[in-house]
């Protein structure tokens, strides 16, 4: 274990920056909303972008709105793999160091950090742009939908590698205990892309209209111009730690992934539960179901930013008291933050119960659509606090450098989810029966996580 904070030596807590002691000795629960405010907010801003982007497309019609929903939870995979999986193990390695005063490491990670997050974006793009049509039809896309989706991902997946160094880039930043820059950043892009979506959609005077396509194209448009931004801030020198021409190592690669890669592994088990289960409501309801499942689930991948801008802060909080020896204020925050997740995804899930329609009818009026929307978010919606609870305790768990708590709920609930729901499905016909199997799946993650955590999972091997 590295150096404990209460016995580091003069020097090096004299050397430490500031914003890393107060990670290490400040009161937890203002520090923690302190950091997660700018997290919150423009996560939130962020998503709300997205709802825009799919209120933009669903004026083309129930097919496009299909289509978007194929392709929504690959592309959504991206951002989480490359900000919350991989993207987490960069903030969590660099908190690490910075918490151990390992200063010249810390540097050495930016480049590591860059050369990781832009090898896996073109791995990943050549996946989706090769085996894209067979993935589509195999969640139920056919027709008219699934041309819709395979003409937005052939754009998205096309710019892929953008998503992954911005987000590559705002990771090293949020693992010194920044929230802020990377959070203007984002609403940098937000302000642009609300805007350029319907103009690239829609076209206006010398812009083509150029339907679907266009919201792809818009949203890799400011995802350019968010690296320009935290680029921009990490090469003037302004943050903690600087971008350096240093040889690759590979104890430093290992550091991220050893945390990313495990994290990766809980993204793609995410993943692949919407994307089965919107498999089984294809097969069982056909493409008009798929739209109505597919645009109540979005509210459910939609808190996944919101839980990651309280997350974030999680991380690099976690991180550094691990770094500098301090275990039990490192399970104090988890805890607490996940607390605070709960309550606040609750809150929505409850919501979104009780108005169902609010939220649906903002995309469509198809009947059918609105009533699988509504029957997944009528059962699933009071699930959704345990989400946002285990949720929060993985990016509190990438900073402990321990994920094998979170990767066994992730499991367990894609388990649950589809085959309990292929089961039930299967025996009772009823959609709704085949939603109680996800919202018990949520339920299971949630108080398997917190459950192992509390009882102390991190400390046992160390």
């Amino acid at each position: 274990m590295p150096t404990p904070a209460a016995t580091m030596s003069p020097p090096v807590q004299a050397a430490m920056n500031p914003r890393t002691r107060r990670l290490l000795q400040a009161a937890i629960v203002p520090t923690l909303l302190l950091l997660a405010w700018p997290n919150v907010l423009v996560m939130t801003a962020q998503a709300s972008t997205g709802l825009i982007e799919t209120w933009w497309v669903s004026r083309l019609g129930t097919a496009a709105l299909a289509g978007m929903a194929l392709v929504f939870p690959g592309f959504m995979m991206m951002s989480m793999l490359s900000g919350g999986a991989v993207g987490g193990g960069i903030s969590a390695a660099l908190a690490r160091a910075l918490g151990a005063g390992r200063c010249d490491d810390a540097d050495a990670l930016v480049l590591h950090a860059l050369v990781v997050n832009g090898a896996l974006g073109l791995i990943t793009s050549a996946l989706f742009l090769v085996f894209g049509r067979p993935l589509y039809a195999a969640m139920g896309g056919e027709g008219a939908s699934l041309q819709a989706a395979l003409t937005y991902s052939d754009v998205v997946f096309a710019g892929n590698i953008l998503v992954w160094l911005m987000n590559a880039l705002a990771s090293v930043i949020r693992g010194t205990g920044n929230m802020l820059v990377p959070s203007l950043a984002i609403c940098l892009g937000v302000v642009l892309l609300v805007p350029l979506s319907p103009l690239l959609i829609f076209g206006w005077g010398p812009v083509p209209a150029l339907g679907i396509a266009g919201g792809g194209l818009a949203i890799l448009l400011t995802t350019a111009l968010m690296i320009a931004v935290l680029g921009w801030y990490i090469l003037s020198g302004r943050c903690v730690v600087r971008l350096r021409r240093v040889p690759l190592r590979w104890p430093l690669f290992a550091d991220i992934l050893r945390v990313g890669g495990v994290g990766a592994i809980s993204t793609l088990q995410t993943t692949l539960t919407v994307a089965l289960t919107t498999g089984l409501v294809g097969a069982h309801g056909g493409p008009d179901a798929v739209a109505g499942y597919g645009t109540g689930a979005r509210l459910e991948y939609l808190l996944i930013p919101l839980v990651f801008g309280l997350g974030a802060p999680m991380v690099a909080m976690v991180g550094t008291n691990i770094g500098a020896g301090q275990r039990q204020r490192a399970l104090r925050i988890a805890l607490t933050g996940g607390a605070l997740a709960f309550g606040l995804t609750e809150c929505i899930g409850v919501a979104a119960a009780l108005w169902p329609e609010a939220w649906l009818g903002l995309f469509g009026h198809d009947p059918r659509m609105l009533e699988t929307g509504s029957a997944y978010l009528r059962v699933v919606g009071p699930a959704y606090g345990f989400f946002g609870l285990g949720l929060s305790l993985y990016f509190a768990s990438q900073g402990a450098g321990r994920l094998l708590w979170p990767l066994l709920g992730g499991f367990l609930r894609l388990l649950i989810a589809v085959g309990g729901g292929w089961l039930v499905l299967s025996a009772t016909g009823s959609l709704r029966a085949a939603f109680v199997a996800l919202a018990v799946a949520l339920v299971t993650y949630g108080v398997t996580v917190a459950g192992a955590i509390a009882a102390g999972a991190w400390f046992r091997s160390r």
